[in-house]
């Protein structure tokens, strides 16, 4: 083997005004929800780390330095042999960054410059890959792409970059911080970079790092402790057994199920402790088990209650226990059952933490009866929880939420039905907000978009339950079909058309935005009704392309209709058809939100 050379690069180094290919014998971009969560959480926490607020720019050069790996580079081509989806993750926090800023009406070159190049007049991106141009463009760009007939490369990239969006912490990175955070990101963010001269030598190298000597995962570390000081050997195979059939379980669809379930399971029954939110705090358990759990268990083994080989039985079986629980949580995430079906709405947006608050109040010797029951009323507070905060413009995102789901985990732990029927009622009342007095001023953005298509499937999908038809809320929101939902606009986009009632662009836009003023239609017929007036759209949304919440707007509903007639009676609510479409119209169809969704969104399973 030739000279191999490895020295320390920043991220601004590495990718400013350079270009890289991705070798043929790479895996496609991979990276899940998961993963982007975890980088965004390990950058943003290092980084307030070090931010004093009324820092300067200058003084971020004095802060600590982010150690993000190895990347192996095949030097005449500078194919990325071993770093692609680091590298390409990275660039999509870049592009993130760059597009907040634009926002704001700021603008930082060196950004720009690690996202893409320029040559002889021609713009290309630095992770240069042919077939990701079309989505990378659109996501630089800050415009919508379909994926419906992309590889699973641009399907994972414009799916995790919708990820960053909803997971970097607004709240802690404020617009005054954020050419802070992107100069040490630029600056501080550091990779050894090895460099081989050959493509025979990069190609050794890559088959060293991923076939030889391969590291224990913590879940191998943290079975061969427990099964350690099990003394009896015949016990210790059969536990061995056990353990094996869960972890296999656990990684059939995600070759790291094992660990997500685990640091889950931990932080959900046994976790004390969570780092502060101040600058210089110290992880503490939520924290430590993140990373390597099988040394917390380790050293919190009193904690635990971890003192005879009984207890490492019992803990082992525990383990296994919980994992059968953890699996049936993933599998009511993935397909709407009725019995489960609001563990099923909060996957739906997300909820980073559902399996952690899901299993906290669950005990070893619960029947499968009372888990699903105390499963089903922690998953109807995480939905109020998600609802209230969005309609009132407060993040649910795992940086901001975590150390009060943390508390809340706590709270819940191990009780009976009857204390988280009380609990849960008491933590809700605590927040002080309610989602129905917030409605008149939610509007579409990008924060809200996707919560909003939740809420308005979710409504319509309620409607229909209650008028005898099966719910398409599964329909709306899903995005894998060729003609998905889409939020439409009641309101077309020409001001000009309006200006005896709104003032300005600015309130025009406030109004056309507002929950009240919108729906959802048919990716196609959305398309087709982009510059039609009110009169043309109702006819649309009262045919057969339409369902009953947008049908609600013409006279057709209320006719030869019983069952949503009698619906409307026995609620007293205000459907009320319309003509022409406008301010009180739209504070109508709030009001009437507001009535459906005190009908969904309630703390009545809790009295």
């Amino acid at each position: 083997m030739k000279k191999i050379d490895g020295s320390p690069k920043s991220l601004k180094q590495l990718l400013q005004n350079t270009k890289y290919s991705i070798h043929y014998y790479q895996r496609e971009y991979m990276w899940q929800r998961k993963h982007i969560e975890e980088l965004i959480d390990d950058l943003t926490s290092e980084f307030l780390d070090c931010y004093t607020p009324g820092d300067s720019r200058l003084k971020v050069q004095d802060y600590g330095a982010y150690f993000m790996g190895s990347v192996v580079l095949a030097g005449r081509e500078n194919a990325i042999i071993d770093g692609q989806q680091r590298f390409s993750s990275l660039t999509l926090l870049l592009i993130y960054l760059n597009n907040r800023l634009r926002a704001l009406g700021k603008s930082y070159s060196v950004i720009e410059q690690m996202i893409f190049s320029e040559a002889y007049g021609t713009k290309s991106f630095n992770i240069n890959v042919e077939d990701r141009y079309d989505c990378m463009d659109a996501i630089f760009n800050d415009r919508t792409f379909d994926v419906t007939d992309a590889g699973e490369s641009v399907k994972n990239l414009y799916g995790r970059y919708n990820d960053i969006i909803d997971l970097f912490p607004t709240d802690d990175i404020t617009d005054e911080m954020l050419l802070h955070f992107c100069d040490w990101l630029a600056e501080k963010v550091f990779f050894i970079e090895i460099v081989a001269t050959t493509e025979q030598d990069a190609h050794k190298v890559f088959v060293t790092m991923n076939d030889r000597g391969l590291s224990l995962t913590s879940t191998e570390m943290l079975k061969g402790y427990l099964l350690s000081e099990i003394k009896d050997d015949r016990e210790r195979e059969k536990l061995n057994g056990v353990w094996k059939e869960k972890v296999l379980l656990l990684k059939k669809d995600d070759d790291k199920g094992d660990e997500t379930f685990i640091k889950a399971w931990l932080r959900a029954q046994y976790a004390e402790t969570i780092r502060d939110t101040k600058a210089g705090a110290v992880n503490q358990d939520f924290d430590i088990i993140g990373g390597a759990f099988h040394k917390w268990v380790r050293d919190e083994r009193e904690k635990l209650g971890l003192f005879s080989a009984d207890d490492f039985e019992s803990f082992i079986m525990r383990f296994s226990k919980f994992a059968d629980v953890y699996m049936k949580i993933r599998e009511a995430e993935k397909t709407f059952a009725e019995q489960t079906k609001y563990i099923y709405y909060n996957a739906q947006v997300n909820f980073t933490f559902q399996p952690q608050l899901l299993m906290a109040p669950i005990c070893f010797d619960d029947s499968w009866a009372v888990i699903t029951e105390k499963m089903n009323l922690a998953a109807r507070f995480i939905d109020l929880l998600i609802i209230t905060r969005v309609a009132n413009y407060k993040s649910v995102d795992y940086s901001t939420i975590k150390n009060y789901v943390f508390n809340v985990t706590k709270n819940i732990r191990r009780c009976t039905v009857d204390e988280l029927k009380a609990r849960l009622k008491a933590q809700y009342d605590g927040l002080g907000l309610s989602p129905t007095e917030a409605l008149s001023e939610l509007r579409l953005s990008s924060f809200t978009k996707k919560y909003i298509k939740h809420m308005l499937a979710r409504v319509t999908g309620y409607i229909e339950e209650q008028t005898g038809v099966a719910s398409g809320y599964c329909d709306y929101m899903n995005t894998a079909t060729k003609n998905p939902f889409e939020i439409e606009h009641i309101i077309t986009d020409h001001y000009e058309w309006f200006t005896d009632e709104y003032s300005d662009q600015e309130d025009f836009r406030r109004w056309r935005n507002n929950i009240g003023a919108l729906l959802l239609l048919h990716k196609s017929i959305n398309a087709s009704l982009s510059d039609s007036v009110y009169s043309y759209k109702l006819t649309k949304y009262c045919s057969n392309e339409g369902n009953i919440y947008t049908e609600s707007l013409g006279n057709q509903a209320y006719q030869n209709n019983p069952k949503f007639k009698k619906f409307i009676a026995e609620n007293n609510l205000d459907f009320k058809p319309f003509d022409k479409f406008g301010k009180t119209e739209i504070a109508s169809r709030v009001h009437l939100l507001s009535q459906l969704f005190r009908l969904i969104w309630n703390t009545e399973m809790f009295e």
